[in-house]
């Protein structure tokens, strides 16, 4: 089971101009290690900047959440948490086994331009499954583990809204709509349009897992198939509809 997701920095081997950044899916107990690499011998998270260590550090993927070790002597990397306003933690040189909490991070290290950097993903969190204790076996993992103070859950909530509101609506709001619906929150007001369309692939690929082939229709089919799994199981309900600002109401002319 994957656990740990790195996006890797730059193009994938194998991946065209133009094409997404390579994913590196880890499960627990695997490790991968960052920096430069070594001549004849490459490391899984490369960054070629000549200010970054060969072997700069490893990431680790536990149950579900992951560890950083920083190979460092003199240089502190940074991990911010993406969902933050600003929440990072820093792991000082030689560091081993760092927890992070973070479910979106990007490990941020100093280097000659601009910092080298990589993003982690920890979408594979474990709930309590509500069985009676001492039930032996492997504890249950919440199949559709969401954050309701996360930015993605802002935005399958924009997404779900008029459905919510009204079961017969049967447009799905665009990404210009999301972004208009969401910039009047504090927490929302750097959001951009390839924000939004990010934190849909991010539910498309990795919290919801949705399949290809979708049905591109005039809403858009990744954004028409997360709102129907999204209200078919009830991850977003009416009550959540209070995370979002108050809807303006129409004038009369």
């Amino acid at each position: 089971m994957d656990t740990v997701i790195v996006q890797l920095p730059g193009p994938g081997p194998d991946m065209a101009p133009g094409g997404s950044p390579g994913l590196l899916r880890m499960g627990p107990g695997e490790t991968a290690v960052f920096g430069r690499g070594e001549p004849g011998r490459p490391v899984a998270i490369p960054l070629p900047d000549q200010g970054v260590s060969r072997r700069a550090g490893e990431v680790a993927a536990a149950e579900d959440y992951w560890r950083l070790s920083n190979f460092s002597t003199t240089a502190t990397y940074v991990v911010e948490n993406l969902e933050g306003a600003g929440e990072h933690v820093k792991v000082a040189p030689g560091r081993l086994g760092a927890p992070v909490p973070f479910e979106l991070s990007r490990v941020l290290l100093p280097a000659l331009g601009e910092p080298a950097s990589f993003k982690v993903f920890a979408p594979q969190h474990a709930y309590l499954d509500g069985g009676p204790s001492g039930v032996g076996g492997e504890r249950t993992v919440s199949p559709f583990a969401l954050d309701p103070t996360a930015k993605y859950f802002l935005v399958l909530l924009a997404l779900c809204e008029p459905r919510l509101r009204s079961p017969s609506t049967a447009a799905v709001p665009g990404v210009a709509d999301v972004l208009a619906r969401l910039r009047a929150l504090p927490s929302c007001r750097g959001l951009t349009r390839s924000a939004v369309n990010y934190h849909i692939d991010y539910l498309v690929c990795t919290k919801l897992r949705l399949r290809e082939p979708y049905e591109e229709g005039t809403a858009g089919g990744k954004r028409e198939e997360l709102v129907a799994l999204a209200l078919r199981f009830d991850l977003v309900r009416e009550e959540h509809l209070a995370l979002l600002p108050p809807r303006r109401r129409a004038t009369r002319p």
